[in-house]
């Protein structure tokens, strides 16, 4: 009976390996998918790195900037 049992562990032990093996297998697969940035901004990669640009030009003082240097100019004149 206990030869049985061992058996029976044995091969449920064996079976939880293969279904590991496979869930890990789906997960690097999905994982591959989750971190693909070049495949998500195919095609609208031009306007990221323009709303980026422009979102750095406002957060970097950028519109008050301008517009101080071209008062400036317009006073030296």
């Amino acid at each position: 009976m206990a030869a049985t049992e061992e058996l029976e562990v044995r091969e449920q032990i064996r079976r939880e390996r293969t279904a590991l093996a496979e869930s890990v297998e789906e997960l690097r697969g999905e994982l591959g998918e989750a971190t693909n940035v070049a495949g998500k901004l195919d095609g609208v990669l031009p306007a990221a790195v323009a709303g980026a640009v422009g979102a750095g030009f406002v957060l970097g003082g950028g519109i008050g900037a301008t517009v101080r240097y071209f008062l400036r100019r317009s006073r030296e004149r």
